[in-house]
């Protein structure tokens, strides 16, 4: 599903990335756009704020409710991923063509879409998180094995330049 809502937002959504030749501008473009991937986690953090403040559990090594336990799990994992997401995507900046930048907004989207996918179906039942996880790691992992092709494959002279 995710190489088809890539595909799909590449060819129908009506914008270009901007003209970036060297490699810093292509970074802070990533960076820019890397802001709006850490829109999920910082909701998640409001809401497990909020959820532990409006329950009993303000002893900090009391145990946990259920609600609280979820929003600290979802915040947990996300960072994690937005961690190797980000440093993926500084990668993948660096090896894709000019006519190609128009991936980093739409993975970013597409990580950010799932990860609130994830919480969602994460709150519903641990049994529905897989699709949330799936859309969120499977990209991840193409990336890496994209930078990893760039790296030893593409460009194998410029490896530790």
């Amino acid at each position: 599903l995710c190489p088809c809502l890539v595909y799909g937002a590449y060819v129908f959504l009506p914008f270009d990335a901007p003209l970036l030749p060297t490699i810093s501008a292509r970074l802070v473009y990533t960076l820019r756009c890397a802001t709006f991937a850490t829109f999920p986690v910082v909701l998640g953090m409001i809401v497990s704020g909020i959820s532990r403040l409006c329950s009993s559990a303000l002893e900090p090594f009391g145990e946990l409710h259920r609600e609280v336990e979820i929003h600290r799990t979802y915040v947990s994992q996300s960072i994690h991923l937005f961690i190797l997401y980000f440093f993926n995507m500084a990668v993948l900046a660096t090896y894709l063509p000019q006519e190609l930048l128009k991936l980093i907004p739409l993975l970013t989207g597409l990580f950010a879409i799932s990860r609130l996918i994830f919480w969602m179906s994460y709150a519903i039942g641990r049994s529905f998180r897989a699709f949330g996880f799936s859309m969120t790691f499977l990209p991840l992992l193409a990336m890496l094995l994209w930078n990893l092709y760039g790296m030893f494959v593409l460009e194998p002279a410029n490896l530790l330049s």
